[in-house]
């Protein structure tokens, strides 16, 4: 650990913060949509415990969104303090998603969210009502515009390098904004967010439930939940697909490595339920297989070939050798801006400049680069394969298993069946594990990208600041600290008003419901 790099600490630390941030951010999401929900249904009906429930389950989510917000800030400062570099390349590209980020959706979601909380006594049910759901569009609106610059990195469309100012420099924002990989993303990340939301509430409910106490609570809010949720988790698993054709489109290694394919096989390839990866025979050993599954996912035909790694690897060794044409005519740029032929040169090989910065990693001079040097060089595409099996075949696991969870909640909710303990405890210790999924599907993304920060455009290790391991060392320790810190106060504070519940519910008379449902669009509460 000593002989850590500042890259690879920052990397550590990126990671630490970004996992630490999505444990809130997944909450966040789906439990705005269910409190639009059950308050909605408070408006429409007038029945005082669909308020109260609002008001319980707002609670939560208020200390789950502060937290959110308080490690979520921190994040975009490590660009300037550890990524000096990537920065500087794709500033121009990539902070404008950011800076919109920051002026349509955080400040709608902060703005409306003090309304929520403050605004009962003040605004009319209608009114009160279109906070909540502007709430739930805002914390919406404000995944969009993250995942579209992640989704930049790994499938960099609408831009372009230029060997003069030696930066990635937008041509077409439209086509960043719709980049295919963002709308699957986002759709499939926001499902997860949903997911996790309603196995929060049918985990707390079902908790109640095995207490016997609040019961006209649990009920409806584990009916809710278990109705959102089956939604929610088709959707995950439906969406999921949608992310995977793409990635066979544009991250071809990451599919393969998450396969642990080796071998280029016969179309449709089959896939692996389980197998052991192992990196130094280059081979997976006890692999069990569905045949023609993986083919007929990934590519949608029965003709199409999927690439295994020694391919991808070959021709990565092809894209470096031409990267190298481009890689000359910067150099000879740089020296001169009047050279044509240069500028035609790099014009003709411009999307192969990226892979020949791989050799900066093998070499001092990548044009004195030789054949083992270019070899060694192309291998770096790789990502660690076994992690990456494992990790997918977790995610899609949990995938299925809240379809199957859902399901079954929804027959009994639907049936009114609320005294199934052995379900009830099933339910109440899964709630750790839509995070268990979320956070095993941001490290398939992420760590399957590597080497590069921007595929096929800036490696990992030419992004970092030039800064000394031992500052990094010291930030790492203190976000360390205070994550934790910040971590330990949610669960307690989570745990505390859980335990202590909504308190009494009100359950007017049938008369006064219904005179209450009359002027629920008119009468302040």
């Amino acid at each position: 650990m000593a002989d850590l790099d500042p890259v690879t600490l920052s990397r550590i630390q990126f990671a630490l913060t970004a996992m630490y941030h999505f444990l809130f951010v997944p909450l966040t999401l789906g439990l705005s949509f269910l409190l639009a929900i059950m308050e909605s249904i408070w408006v429409m009906t007038g029945r005082a415990i669909w308020r109260d429930m609002t008001k319980f389950w707002g609670k939560l989510f208020g200390i789950n969104f502060a937290m959110g917000v308080a490690t979520g800030i921190t994040m975009e400062f490590q660009f300037g303090t550890n990524w000096a570099y990537f920065s500087h390349f794709v500033g121009d590209i990539f902070g404008a998603p950011l800076a919109l980020e920051g002026l349509t959706a955080f400040f709608l979601e902060s703005t409306f969210v003090g309304l929520f909380f403050f605004g009962w006594d003040r605004l009319s049910r209608l009114g009160h009502l279109t906070v909540t759901w502007l709430v739930a569009f805002g914390s919406n609106l404000s995944a969009v515009w993250i995942l579209i610059a992640n989704a930049w990195m790994q499938n960099p469309v609408g831009s372009a390098f230029n060997p003069d100012s030696m930066r990635m420099e937008l041509t077409s924002l439209a086509e960043a904004i719709f980049n295919p990989v963002a709308q699957a993303k986002f759709v499939h990340t926001v499902s997860a967010g949903y997911v996790t939301g309603a196995v929060f509430v049918l985990a707390i409910s079902s908790w109640y439930l095995l207490r016997g106490r609040d019961l006209a609570f649990a009920k409806r809010s584990f009916a809710v939940a278990s109705a959102f949720g089956m939604a929610s988790a088709l959707s995950v698993v439906v969406l999921g697909d949608e992310s995977g054709y793409l990635a066979t489109e544009h991250q071809k290694m990451k599919i393969a490595a998450m396969e642990g394919m080796w071998e280029t096989e016969p179309a449709p390839a089959g896939f692996s339920i389980v197998g052991w990866p192992d990196e130094e025979a280059q081979e997976t050993r006890f692999a069990v297989k569905v045949p023609f599954m993986l083919g007929l996912i990934a590519t949608r035909s029965i003709d199409e070939e999927l690439p295994g790694i020694k391919e991808l690897v070959a021709h990565a060794e092809t894209r470096i050798r031409s990267g190298l044409v481009a890689y000359d005519a910067v150099q000879r740029l740089r020296q001169d801006p009047g050279d044509a032929a240069a500028r035609e040169a790099f014009t003709r090989h411009r999307d192969d400049f990226g892979y020949a910065l791989l050799l900066r990693k093998v070499v001092a001079d990548p044009l004195r680069a030789d054949d083992a040097a270019i070899a060694e060089a192309a291998w770096l595409t790789v990502p660690g394969v076994w992690p990456l099996f494992w990790s997918f075949r977790v995610m899609v696991a949990l995938g299925f298993y809240f379809i199957l969870l859902f399901g079954v909640a929804l027959y009994f909710s639907t049936v009114r069946r609320f005294d199934r303990r052995w379900f009830q405890r099933l339910a109440l210790y899964s709630l750790p594990l839509p995070w268990v999924a979320a956070e095993l599907g941001w490290f398939v993304a992420e760590y399957g990208r590597q080497p590069w920060t921007i595929e096929g455009v800036l490696p990992t290790f030419l992004s970092g600041s030039n800064i000394a391991a031992g500052y990094v060392w010291f930030s790492l320790a203190g976000f360390a600290v205070f994550y934790t810190a910040l971590l330990v106060i949610d669960v307690f504070l989570m745990v505390k008003y859980a335990r202590k519940g909504p308190g009494r519910l009100a359950e007017p008379p049938a008369g006064e419901e219904r005179r209450a449902g009359a002027q629920a669009l008119v009468t302040p509460e």
